[in-house]
């Protein structure tokens, strides 16, 4: 699928993976929608691609609906790539046998609500732009790419919420694409494993703890880079026979329990 003259929406996309991802699909022509909840980050991307900053909230649909907006304002909207989540760790229950120290249902609810709900609106909004685009060869009028993560199969000690939502992610993936063949739309997922992103912060201490995350990666003995998620992503999002996979980016790393 060519993304030259069409365009694209990343949430997420003021830092990590989905700056890296926005910055890639402009380079190969995109014109590209950078929606996020940061508008200093996300504008600064945006100026810097040549894009289009929208705020968005991915639990509010009105924000979802005014970002794809913009993206057809810029071309026929392609690709839809979903970066943006949250996570969080908690034992499900805690130490001194009390259920008020059992795992905080709200913020479980949260996590699942920006991680997996909020995707799929994501989805169901982008793609109800995306049905109404001429088809490309094949029928195809986009491309949809979900983000999970190797938790999703291998969840740890605290990540219980974590680990739910993007399995959900990683469930919705197969009959999401089922729905959205009829359109001639693909959709598939990337569960990345430990990338360096800011989420680990900076200084001597981000770096020990980076150092320690390393142990469970098979080869490279190193953590994954946002550039090479991206580089993934671009290509799924413009192969045009890969369909309903969820694809692992994680360096042949199992997680241990913690």
């Amino acid at each position: 699928m060519e993304l030259q003259g069409a365009s694209a929406i990343v949430t997420g996309g003021a830092s990590g993976l989905g700056a890296a991802t926005a910055r890639l699909l402009a380079a190969r022509g995109a014109a590209v929608v950078v929606a996020d909840l940061d508008d200093t980050k996300g504008e600064a991307v945006a100026k810097e691609i040549g894009g289009v900053f929208a705020h968005v909230d991915v639990t509010s649909t009105e924000n979802l609906i005014a970002a794809a907006e913009a993206a057809k304002a810029l071309g026929p909207i392609r690709a839809l790539v979903n970066c943006a989540g949250i996570g969080w760790a908690a034992r499900t229950i805690g130490r001194d046998g009390t259920y008020d120290s059992a795992h905080d249902l709200d913020l479980f609810r949260k996590v699942i609500q920006i991680n997996t709900i909020g995707t799929f609106d994501a989805i169901r909004i982008v793609a109800t732009a995306m049905s109404a685009n001429e088809p490309l060869a094949d029928g195809e009028r986009g491309s949809i790419l979900n983000t999970a993560s190797l938790a999703a199969f291998d969840g740890q000690i605290g990540q219980a919420a974590y680990a739910a939502s993007k399995g959900g992610v990683v469930g919705l993936t197969l009959p999401v694409a089922r729905d959205l063949a009829v359109v001639g739309i693909r959709v598939n997922t990337i569960a990345p494993g430990l990338i360096d992103t800011p989420i680990y912060g900076d200084g001597p201490g981000s770096e020990q703890f980076k150092e320690k995350l390393k142990r469970d990666v098979l080869f490279p003995k190193r953590l994954g880079t946002a550039d090479e998620f991206a580089a993934l992503a671009v290509e799924v999002l413009t192969n045009s026979y890969l369909n309903a996979e969820v694809i692992r980016i994680d360096g042949g790393a199992r997680l241990q329990p913690k």
